[in-house]
């Protein structure tokens, strides 16, 4: 019966897609550990780490078309709210660990966005001295472990990250993101199954996109409610609206304050949306422009906190103007400082290789 009616539910809306709130008990929500109401500056914090990352992948994009970006980029535009939101919920005892695309979660965690760009574009003042490029860039500082281009293959190691935390007693927890596309390599299993036998913190975060490169997960996946493929190893889980930076940051407070706790694993599925291509090299001919278009007038992210920051009166609209060309120029420079970037010696192609003899 209550399947059914779930499956009614979801024909009237997407995937991905949360119900309209009014500003008022959008700001109200609590979670389960009763955490604080955000504040005024809390939620301009958040509204301005959102901004700065969909800012930061437009450049990014322009970069790309004017061939400063080689290789593959796949860009994070419109699923700002999800690792803006679970981050508000970690300190420095974390780590964070995603894929491929993971530019904003590199921003989330407070890189410099000229490090970042510098290494999108392939020089040697980048987070990884221009070897790394999109996908492959750290910050032990930050607690950043990687973007990884290889499907799944960050969540085994997000795992050791945990273990690693519980070993050294660091009450660390570690937040392992993952994509829809990642969700049935054989490797996320055997992790679920590893942390849920040491009781391991480690949240395991599903950004589910709908479309795992050009495929929709409804056809590439049998298990439709993705936040439940930990049950068969007794690992909890729940859906989350991830187009909504409140809403993850409730989530995100209450399974991180499980970890700690010491509850073990869990599984947060968030159902977001990715306005462009799975890369810059896909055109996206998979989806229809109205579905696009229907998510980014209804759904979004950054447009949606900005009308609860006015509607509560905590700055206005030209107060907003204001922020958004500070952030512009914050990427301009980062942008500039790429391009004023030196490209590695040669002889970089020789450090931090592995050599066996």
């Amino acid at each position: 019966m209550a399947k059914t009616a779930r499956a009614s539910t979801r024909e009237k809306r997407p995937r991905g897609a949360g119900r309209k709130r009014t500003a008022a008990s959008a700001a109200k929500r609590t979670n389960g550990q009763k955490s604080a109401q955000p504040g005024s500056d809390e939620l301009l914090a958040l509204y301005r780490d959102m901004l700065l990352i969909r800012r930061f992948e437009e450049r990014a994009a322009q970069l790309y078309g004017m061939g400063m970006i080689g290789g593959f980029c796949h860009l994070y535009i419109g699923q700002e709210a999800v690792v803006v939101g679970m981050q508000a919920a970690i300190d420095d005892r974390d780590s964070v660990i995603t894929s491929y695309r993971d530019h904003g979660h590199m921003l989330a965690c407070g890189m410099d966005p000229k490090g970042v760009m510098a290494e999108l574009t392939g020089r040697s003042d980048g987070y990884s001295r221009g070897k790394g490029g999109s996908m492959h860039m750290f910050s032990k500082e930050k607690g950043f472990y990687g973007g990884h281009g290889i499907v799944g293959a960050q969540v085994p190691i997000g795992t050791g990250l945990a273990f690693a935390a519980r070993y050294r007693g660091a009450d660390g927890v570690s937040l392992t993101y993952l994509g829809d596309g990642a969700v049935n390599q054989g490797q996320v299993h055997e992790a679920f199954n590893m942390a849920r036998l040491w009781e391991l913190p480690v949240v395991y975060v599903i950004e589910n996109n709908r479309y795992g490169m050009g495929t929709s997960v409804d056809r590439a996946s049998a298990a439709k409610d993705l936040y439940r493929l930990g049950e068969p190893y007794g690992i909890a889980g729940r859906e989350v609206d991830g187009m909504d930076v409140l809403a993850v940051r409730e989530a995100a407070a209450e399974a991180v304050a499980g970890c700690r706790a010491g509850n073990g694993p869990c599984v947060l599925e968030m159902q977001t949306y990715r306005y462009r291509g799975h890369s810059m090299s896909d055109p996206a001919q998979y989806r229809t422009r109205e579905e696009v278009a229907e998510m980014r007038e209804q759904h979004d992210p950054i447009t949606n906190l900005g009308r609860v920051i006015v509607e509560l009166g905590h700055r206005s609209d030209e107060d907003l103007g204001a922020l958004d060309r500070e952030v512009r120029a914050v990427v301009a420079e980062a942008a500039q400082f790429a391009q004023d970037s030196p490209e590695p010696e040669p002889s970089e192609l020789y450090t931090d290789v592995l050599v066996a003899t």
